[in-house]
């Protein structure tokens, strides 16, 4: 028995020196040693808890097999950890894995042929198919697609089925087929993992072995449906035996004081969920210390209402107050990104958009995987609320007498709070009625949302350039080439009040004095965006349109519209409208909007070099793309350009560094020229690097900008340089009062254009002061156009 309680020790012991062999062999980083002696410790608790729950009395050679198994999967998920950050070494992986399916016949066969089968060993042996299963799918996601994660996700999820419904825990009769639906998908993913067959035949064999998962475990969950009547007989005799009829006094008071503890982890759960704050900033411990109303009612309505009725109250209330967690949730990382709350009208619809971004800055394997735990995290609040609810009303139901004196007590207690308006924290009442306050909140943003709607039709239907013929559009800027170049996430904080702003400041100054040695001048100010930390295409279509774009739904009815933008009025002028967007990678529908006539991005700007971080080039191949396919053509007409230098986009682990332009050709260059690099984990981690690291790429985006004026500009090229948003809160820090204000800089070589603008009151140079003008973002368009000439038609 002793060498049987040691097993799941030497278990560990093998996976770490799996671990140590990985390391000599293909290197394994931090990231995977954690993964890998994580997985190994949970593997071998349960393992343990497997030992103290059969008790078997020796162990066979098939449960060392299986143990042989299981240390290749820890080790199968440290590589597949370890991919994360740099290329798996995919030999490796597959081999490790293939060995572990191959041991998976070897182990049954050894067991019965020595006749040790036993239940440890065949639970042991599903549960390392279930967790190497899982590790496989996590790796093909990243190439595959999230939905993968299904396959490696099934058997979890039956599990946790089994905790919600009793009848779902029951031992299912043996099933071949069952056996060899989990072979497939070890082998399907193994070959989907080795990457040897083409894409589409990979996918259809994960598809196939999906399909077969659904219909093996559909099968189970009928059978076991079938049978949950013989269950509920089962439990409920046994209930009504009572704990000392089948368990002895001890474990009969253990089982208690579990039942107990989990009673008042349900009450405190929903406590949380009802007072916990929706505002980063009010996100303290003394927040907690509150009395929510709404818990008082769910105990009063649990002992009014008849039994029936009161069954069904958790069904009704659980859900709601998990969608309250959820809003609050949602309202928390927004704030902290976005600097505003959820908006449960459009916010729904960046989901995709938001994926996309994060694959694009971590990877497409760390974003499936973010994807896939917030769609847990979303279920299981869900369930736990819904639980939590169930335990609450059962306990004030069962003790009747008990939850009358505590309702009346705690009411009588939120009456005198509320009475005196008593707090532990400013503007943040013990008396909480905030969850029906936040439901309340939601209900009128939407009803404002859509009363929006028809308002902003009328904002776009006012447009006094629409009917103004090209002869009188933009005359003060006749023959010149206008660039218009978004610099992204260049905020006010990059110029002032930061750790980083006198870098940026002098990459300024000094950039002012170079443009003016090359004959340039430009004057500066600052714009209010309409966005904080993201969505980038509401600031660009505020400042082409002219009016206030702030929210998705404003900029879906804008693009639908044919109201006057900055290149539509450009191009109705004579000029060659063009849009440079690198971080696109197929058809953009909105581009017909801008009414472009032509528009750049990853597919046809002839890039081959390295990605860096979220950006698939560096802003200086952009620029230089500029010059080569648009600027330097012979007998064009002028050209208008918005150029997007996403350089500076978040996370900011890999920063170009700026060449000598003669060299850069292809793009191809940057694949020999050494960058530092950390992981956005690393880098997110420690504010002062993320603070710095944001700082050093807006400085290599002007610093690029400036060199390329200085190399291509001459005397026909105006530019409007701007930021699209501030960077997110975890640059600028969370407090009450944070600018959404962006600078803007006007660069002409002709002493005329600058001229023209002399009654903004903007500054000279390319750094605005703290007492820099400050317009809103929606103004400039009008301004702009009537400054160069632009007549506005009658009526």
């Amino acid at each position: 028995m002793r060498a049987v309680q040691a097993f799941p020790v030497t278990g560990v012991i093998a996976q770490v020196l799996m671990g140590a062999a990985l390391a000599g062999t293909v290197g394994l980083s931090g990231a995977g040693w954690v993964v890998g002696v994580t997985c190994g410790v949970i593997m071998n608790a349960a393992l343990a808890r497997g030992v103290l729950r059969y008790r078997p009395h020796r162990l066979g050679p098939a449960d060392w097999v299986t143990l042989a198994r299981a240390t290749l999967v820890v080790g199968a998920a440290a590589l597949v950890a370890d991919s994360f950050d740099e290329p798996a070494p995919v030999t490796m992986l597959v081999t490790v894995s293939a060995v572990a399916l191959a041991l998976d016949a070897v182990d049954g066969w050894v067991a019965r042929r020595s006749k040790t089968t036993s239940k440890l060993g065949a639970r042991f042996d599903g549960e390392v198919d279930a967790f190497l299963i899982l590790v496989l799918s996590v790796y093909v996601a990243g190439s595959t697609g999230p939905w993968v994660l299904a396959i490696g996700a099934a058997r979890y999820a039956f599990f946790a089925a089994g905790w919600l419904l009793p009848w779902m825990r029951e031992p299912l009769p043996p099933r071949y087929w069952r056996k060899v639906v989990a072979a497939t998908q070890g082998v399907v993913l193994t070959i989907a993992a080795a990457d040897v067959l083409p894409p589409a035949l990979t996918q259809a064999a994960l598809v196939g072995a999906l399909a077969l998962l659904c219909e093996s475990f559909g099968r189970d969950v009928w059978w076991l449906w079938g049978h949950r009547h013989t269950t509920q007989s089962r439990v409920a005799a046994i209930a009504d035996r009572g704990p000392a009829d089948h368990v002895g006094p001890r474990r009969g008071r253990v089982r208690t004081s579990i039942a107990v503890a989990l009673s008042i982890a349900a009450i405190l759960l929903v406590w949380v969920a009802l007072v916990a704050p929706d505002h980063p900033s009010r996100l303290t411990l003394s927040a907690f210390v509150r009395l929510p109303l709404e818990g008082i009612v769910v105990m009063a309505l649990a002992l009014a209402l008849p039994a029936t009725a009161r069954r069904v109250l958790p069904w009704v209330v659980g859900p709601a107050v998990g969608l309250l967690v959820i809003v609050k949730v949602l309202d928390l990382g927004l704030y902290a990104a976005f600097d505003r709350p959820f908006d449960p009208i459009a916010d729904w619809r960046y989901t995709g958009i938001g994926i996309e971004t994060l694959r694009d800055s971590v990877g497409p394997r760390a974003a499936y995987l973010v994807v896939a735990g917030a769609a847990m995290f979303i279920v299981a609040v869900l369930v736990l609320t819904t639980l939590a609810v169930r335990s609450l009303t059962r306990v004030a139901a069962g003790h009747r007498r008990w939850s009358m004196h505590a309702i009346t007590a705690l009411g009588a207690v939120w009456v005198l709070c509320w009475v005196f308006g008593a707090q532990l924290v400013s503007h943040v009442p013990i008396a909480s009625t905030s969850a029906a306050g936040l439901a309340v909140d939601e209900v009128r943003a939407v009803r404002a949302g859509i009363k929006d709607r028809a308002i902003f039709v009328d904002e776009i239907r006012r447009d006094r350039f629409r009917d103004t013929p090209g002869d009188r559009l933009l005359t003060g800027l006749r023959g010149k080439d206008v660039i218009v170049a978004f610099v992204e996430s260049y905020g006010r904080i990059a110029v002032q009040d930061s750790s980083f702003s006198p870098r940026v400041g002098a990459v300024l100054d000094e950039g002012t004095e170079r443009l003016r040695a090359a004959g340039f001048h430009a004057r500066s100010a600052f714009l209010t965006s309409p966005t904080f930390g993201g969505a980038s295409w509401l600031a660009h279509s505020t400042l082409h349109s002219g009016v206030w774009v702030n929210r998705q739904w404003r900029y879906d009815q804008l693009v639908a519209s044919d109201r006057v933008t900055l290149s539509h009025a450009f191009k109705r002028a004579g000029w060659r409208a063009v849009d440079f967007v690198p971080a696109n990678d197929r058809n953009w529908p909105q581009g017909s909007f801008y009414r472009y006539d032509e528009v750049y991005d990853q597919r046809n700007l002839g890039y081959v070099g390295p990605r860096f971080a979220f950006a698939p080039m560096p802003d200086q191949y952009v620029l230089l793309a500029l010059e080569r396919l648009e600027l330097a053509k012979r007998d064009r007409r002028p050209v208008f350009a918005e150029v997007d230098m996403v350089s500076s986009h978040a996370p900011w682990t890999r920063i170009p560094e700026l060449i000598d332009w003669g060299n850069v050709g292809n793009g191809s260059v940057f694949n020999s020229i050494p960058v530092d690099q950390v992981t956005t984990a690393a880098l997110w981690g420690d504010h002062d690097r993320v603070r710095a690291a944001y700082g050093r790429s807006i400085e290599y985006s002007l610093d690029t900008l400036v060199s390329f004026v200085q190399r291509y500009g001459d005397d026909d090229l105006v530019l409007v340089v701007l930021g699209d948003h501030q960077p997110s809160t975890i640059v600028t820090g969370l407090h009450p009062d944070l600018s959404h204000d962006v600078p803007i800089s006007v660069i002409a070589h002709d002493p005329e254009v600058l001229d023209q603008i002399a009654g903004w009151g903007w500054e000279d140079g390319l750094r605005p002061s703290p007492q820099a003008a400050v317009w809103p973002m929606g103004a400039f368009r009008d301004r702009f156009l009537s400054a160069f000439g632009t007549q506005a038609a009658a009526g």
